[in-house]
């Protein structure tokens, strides 16, 4: 059977120098899901105004549902300022308040939640009291959890996060987050070891740290993996660790192999890191294509 995957979070306009982009990492992560075929949706909240109504139209256009995306009176839809000058690093100006925190806890996205395989959430949405109160309610019948940790400072506090760790079962983050984190716990500088150290300190199912251009590197029950990156002429990395996390996602519903699953996420986000914009159209031989990656296990 098509596994399910519900992103929940933040829907927003990236604004660049010279343009604007759909954007949100949990919206990113559900369209790139649907490169693959996966049937995913997306739980999130925008204005009433022309924003949303262009955001909404973008979904659409991506095969996302839209039934799970709440339309506020209240509150404009999202908007991030985007500074690209580093193509490596790019750094965002999240404006608050905005529709997307004040995501109603309603029956149908209970209903959704439950009858997902995978639920996918990440910090930012925890910014704000409403959205938090509606993101914990939906943790509790979520039967499998997958955390993107993605700090955005001043938008997160270590409270908030422990509690997110505590619920997840597969954490995915930057090396510059494992640094952080790892600062809360005695300050472990070496990678693995950290990684060792936050994995047993949460109890988690799989812990997976990104590495840029490096590659990435899994921590599972049957231990550490490690994945060189990809070459790229990079056009800018905006959504490239959505997609590697889409991609890993995938793989491990499909049941692949630890390696081979980390394979396809680095290639998967290489890819994305060469074209423009952060949700480009895909699919999974175009991947394997480009980077000659085998079916074999």
């Amino acid at each position: 059977m098509n596994p399910t995957i519900t992103c929940f979070g933040e829907i927003l306009w990236d604004v660049l120098p010279t343009s604007k982009q759909p954007g949100g990492a949990p919206m990113n992560v559900a369209a790139d899901l649907r490169n693959f075929g996966v049937d995913s949706q997306l739980i999130s909240r925008v204005g009433s105004d022309e924003l949303g109504s262009e955001l909404l139209d973008f979904l659409r256009q991506k095969g996302l549902p839209l039934d799970l995306v709440q339309v506020g009176q209240s509150h404009l839809t999202g908007v991030a300022k985007a500074n690209i000058s580093d193509l490596n690093e790019v750094t965002y100006k999240i404006v608050q308040p905005v529709a997307w925190d004040y995501i109603q806890l309603e029956p149908n996205l209970v209903e959704a939640v439950r009858n997902s395989d995978l639920f996918v959430y990440g910090s930012l949405a925890a910014r704000s009291p409403q959205t938090y109160q509606t993101l914990l309610a939906l943790l509790e019948v979520a039967p499998r959890k997958a955390f993107d940790v993605n700090l955005r400072a001043p938008h997160y506090t270590r409270d908030i996060v422990e509690e997110l760790l505590e619920k997840a079962d597969i954490v995915k983050l930057n090396e510059h987050e494992l640094v952080e984190l790892s600062s809360w716990y005695g300050d472990e500088n070496d990678l693995h070891r950290a990684m060792y150290q936050l994995r047993a300190q949460y109890k988690l199912e799989k812990l997976i740290v990104t590495l840029g251009e490096h590659g990435a590197v899994l921590l599972d029950r049957a231990g550490m993996h490690s994945q060189v990156g990809f070459p790229v002429e990079v056009a800018d990395t905006i959504g490239s660790g959505d997609a590697f996390l889409a991609a890993f996602l995938y793989k491990t519903l499909q049941g692949e192999t630890p390696r081979k699953t980390l394979e396809f996420a680095c290639a998967t986000g290489a890819y994305v890191a060469g074209q423009r914009g952060a949700t480009p159209s895909f699919t999974e031989e175009v991947i394997k294509n480009q980077y000659l990656i085998s079916t074999t296990v």
